[in-house]
């Protein structure tokens, strides 16, 4: 009986030990779980804070890079110390601070530094970002030109035309929602296409469905509008220019001709000495013999109305001929200088831009002459950027000095380039002008004033029968604030009709990039003017062309300009 008793505590004691090893084993796993659920729930918050931390510094990034867009001139805002270059923004698990500040120039690109910081918790993460304003190669306030005083008329892109340069076209806010590109037949467009529009009506209709195959570099919508057509943009630009201008490169030329509808002019001749030197022939206070037709309905010569935010337009005295003063050596209006003497460098908190040429007009500009070394061909050697408040008038081809590519561009490490900048238009004029008969026949010149050739003559005839080359070329970076790029004197209707080389259309080439308000007519398809190549000249992009005159209204990293880490 003992040792049953005895045995029996013996198991009892075995079952208590087993059950208290049981509970140490499961308190400790108890623990263990708790501590794992703890770790877990400890990572995972600390994961959603560090990721809190880099979208809001990114948000931040994305605030300013939207604030910078919708400014009119960013250098003069920022030299300016205009609110909004810094700021916050709360979100409900953090908060960033960003700050905007000019970083550098790229040649005479400036460059921006954008920094947010972005907060959540105990976790910090930092956004740095270079950034560039975006260069274009081809941008329009609207595919349409000015048909009268309070209307556009849409520009078709057609077959046979080549436009070897990225595109870009501001949201045209029509009613009801048509296409904001216009197209015959199949153009070719190598580049890409940003368009302001969306690609569906309200209603989910596709406006592209039907054109999508012709755009070989891809078409992106809903961009941000090019500031070309806001006045108050250009204006500011152009303010900075002339002030950055040498002052005896800024002209106020006077129209002192007794003429019919005199305007005045400075008439600037591109060529290349027997030394091999880039120099400019400059004549002050020329008088441009005008003409306007009496009706809208009988031309395509419009400008933008000024003040009008580009709504309403106004026709203008286009280019006929022109005069200087007989004795224009003599008393100081006609003179020549190296390109190198108009350089100047921005300066920007201490920091500089390449040099380059400037010229600063308050008036019209004529690029052209009959006294070209290069047979009539304007030959530019250098960086130059030419500014004019009035109109700028092609009146020969221009075309850079140094070594171009098979195709015709200027090779990449060709270091001469031109700008040209209006606040009115620029155009290509008609050389039949000075002999029409509905002008003066031929051109008038009074007393102590010389009627000045421009273009190529028509050998054996009167000096006044001249004519454009065939086909006419221009290399730059062309910036129409006040309308478009185009020819002058284009047929419409029975008024008009250019003088060409080649009947019915000559050819028009242009090298460079295009910013313009409103479209300016080129030519009429198989009728009179121009037919379109325009190829996109890629130094463009990277900041050699004096003067900051782009006008995007998009900011975009530079090329290895985006860091973001923990600081």
């Amino acid at each position: 009986m003992r040792t049953k008793i005895k045995q029996n505590q013996e198991n009892r004691g075995s079952v208590l030990a087993l059950v208290v090893i049981s509970l140490v084993i499961l308190s400790t796993l108890g623990v263990g779980l708790l501590r794992v659920a703890y770790g877990v729930r400890r990572q995972a918050t600390l994961l959603k804070n560090e990721t809190v931390a880099m979208l809001a510094a990114e948000a931040g990034y994305e605030k300013a890079i939207f604030w910078m867009s919708q400014q009119q001139d960013m250098l003069s805002t920022l030299q300016n110390r205009a609110d909004g270059t810094s700021g916050t923004i709360n979100f409900q698990d953090g908060y960033c601070d960003y700050s905007i500040e000019f970083f550098t120039f790229a040649g005479s690109r400036p460059v921006y530094k954008v920094v947010s910081n972005g907060h959540s918790g105990a976790f910090n993460r930092t956004v740095s970002v270079l950034v560039l304003q975006a260069i274009s190669g081809w941008d329009m306030g609207m595919c349409r030109v000015a048909s009268g005083s309070s209307s556009t008329y849409p520009v078709n892109f057609a077959d046979g035309e080549i436009i070897d340069m990225p595109l870009h076209i501001n949201k045209f806010d029509d009613s009801p929602d048509n296409r904001d590109i216009y197209i015959i037949g199949s153009p070719q467009f190598l580049r890409s296409v940003a368009m302001g529009e969306s690609r569906e009506t309200a209603g989910g209709a596709d406006k592209y469905s039907s054109v999508m195959a012709l755009f070989d570099g891809g078409i992106y919508f809903d961009q941000p509008d090019s500031r070309i057509t806001d006045e108050a943009s250009v204006q500011s630009k152009i303010d900075r220019f002339k002030e950055s201008t040498k002052n005896q490169f800024r002209f106020t030329p006077v129209a002192n001709a007794p003429v019919k509808k005199p305007n005045p002019a400075v008439q600037l001749e591109f060529f290349v000495n027997n030394s091999g030197v880039g120099k400019v022939r400059i004549t002050n206070n020329c008088t441009v013999r005008g003409y306007k037709r009496n009706r809208d309905y009988k031309t395509w010569d419009f400008r933008v109305k000024p003040g009008s935010g580009g709504t309403k337009y106004e026709r203008y005295d286009i280019y006929a001929y022109h005069l200087m003063s007989a004795n224009a050596v003599a008393n100081g209006d006609r003179f020549v200088r190296r390109i190198e003497q108009t350089y100047v460098t921005q300066s920007i908190g201490g920091v500089e831009s390449e040099p380059g040429g400037q010229i600063f007009v308050d008036g019209n500009v004529i690029i052209g002459g009959n006294k070209s070394r290069h047979n009539g061909d304007q030959i530019v050697k250098g960086k130059i950027t030419v500014v004019a408040t009035g109109n700028i008038w092609i009146a020969d081809s221009v075309m850079v000095d140094g070594p171009h590519d098979a195709n015709g561009k200027p090779s990449h490490n060709n270091p001469n380039i031109l700008g040209l900048i209006a606040q009115g238009v620029i155009k290509v004029v008609d050389p039949g002008m000075s002999d029409y008969g509905y002008i003066d026949n031929t051109p008038v010149e009074p007393k102590g004033f010389t009627y000045v050739p421009i273009g190529r003559h028509n050998s054996g005839q009167s000096v006044h029968k001249r004519y454009l080359p065939d086909p006419m070329v221009v290399e730059g970076a062309i910036t129409v604030g006040g309308g478009g790029w185009g020819a002058e004197n284009v047929k419409r209707g029975w008024y008009g009709d250019r003088k060409e080389a080649s009947k019915p259309t000559d050819n028009l080439i242009v090298r460079g990039t295009i910013s313009e308000a409103v479209r300016g007519v080129v030519g009429l398809i198989g009728r009179d003017g121009f037919t379109k190549q325009y190829y996109l000249d890629e130094r463009l992009l990277e900041g050699v062309l004096p003067g900051d005159i782009w006008l995007k209204g998009k900011y975009i990293p530079a090329p290895a300009g985006w860091n973001d880490y923990r600081p």
